[in-house]
């Protein structure tokens, strides 16, 4: 990944420099002190996939640079010590990805940025499938259409998860397979309004993909080893979710899931809890696992441009 800090303070360039570096992250292409220089053609010049940039800065700040970029396409992540909410809520709704806060914490700027590059890579895969789907003949024998349609659901499945930030728990796994069965059974359906089958024959039909040709016994074993998994998978998104809304309510991945994929009463009491240190196991979290996986199957499909 390419990266263009910009900010008025060298020590901080000279550390976020050090920590892309050190972490292997990516290239610095270029830096600033102020905003006044920066514009589409430079960054875009400079093929900058992550601008980093501080909020306020003496001649021109992050926000006013922020909107006169019009072309520039790749991410951008805020630096500022500013704790304001309404400031940061107008960072977030002009393209801000994700927001820094002053003093620089090394291991935050870690995971934020491992999450803006992954998030890059996932959105770059997406992009290539979306491309090969363009460039297919329109003739090809129906696998092959699923085929791809299983390979863009799939990308754009890990998409939605990374953003739940549980891409790499166990149970992501049983989920975008649970994603690969719901777009094969929608692409066979006759009913123009389709209905999600039950949680039972989801599980079945994950378990079944998984072991192929095994016998009940083992089937029934692994269908009850996928629902736990998943169970803890959601409780781990939803944990997630509820700690981006502590930090900021108007955080737009707090925004868009918080309501759709929960019921936002348990939303409101993990964060309580977490507010409170309570340590509450998965086991001892009321999950509404079919609204989930139903708002997943419809996040993702959005994604794919359905």
């Amino acid at each position: 990944m390419n990266y263009f800090i910009t900010d008025d303070d060298p020590s901080v360039r000279a550390m976020l420099k050090d920590i892309i570096v050190d972490e292997d992250l990516g290239e610095i292409v270029s830096e600033a002190s102020d905003g006044a220089g920066i514009n589409d053609a430079l960054l875009i010049n400079h093929k900058v996939d992550i601008l980093l940039i501080d909020m306020l800065m003496p001649n021109q700040d992050g926000i006013t640079t922020i909107q006169a970029l019009r072309s520039y396409k790749g991410k951008i992540v805020m630096i500022s010590q500013v704790e304001s909410k309404e400031l940061i809520g107008e960072a977030y709704s002009i393209g801000v990805e994700y927001y820094v806060t002053k003093p620089i914490n090394r291991l935050e700027v870690i995971n934020i940025l491992k999450k803006v590059n992954e998030r890059i890579q996932l959105e770059n895969s997406i992009n290539g499938i979306k491309d090969s789907l363009n460039l297919l003949n329109p003739l090809p024998v129906k696998r092959q259409k699923n085929t791809f349609r299983e390979r863009n659901i799939q990308s754009a499945g890990s998409f939605v998860l990374s953003e739940l930030g549980i891409f790499e728990e166990k149970g992501s796994k049983d989920l975008l397979n649970i994603l690969k069965c719901l777009s094969l059974h929608e692409e066979s359906s006759d009913s123009y309004d389709y209905v999600l089958p039950s949680l039972k024959t989801m599980f079945h039909n994950v378990s079944e993909l998984k072991l192929g040709s095994s016998d009940h016994k083992d089937i029934k074993k692994e269908v009850k080893a996928c629902e736990q998994r998943i169970r803890r998978c959601i409780y781990h998104a939803l944990t997630h979710i509820a700690a981006l809304g502590i930090d900021d309510y108007s955080n737009p991945t707090f925004e868009k899931y918080a309501s759709k994929l929960f019921e936002y009463s348990q939303v409101m009491k993990t964060m309580q809890r977490l507010k409170n240190e309570d340590v509450i196991s998965p086991a001892h979290t009321r999950i509404n696992t079919k609204k989930f996986i139903h708002a997943l199957y419809t996040e993702t499909k959005k994604q794919m441009g359905s």
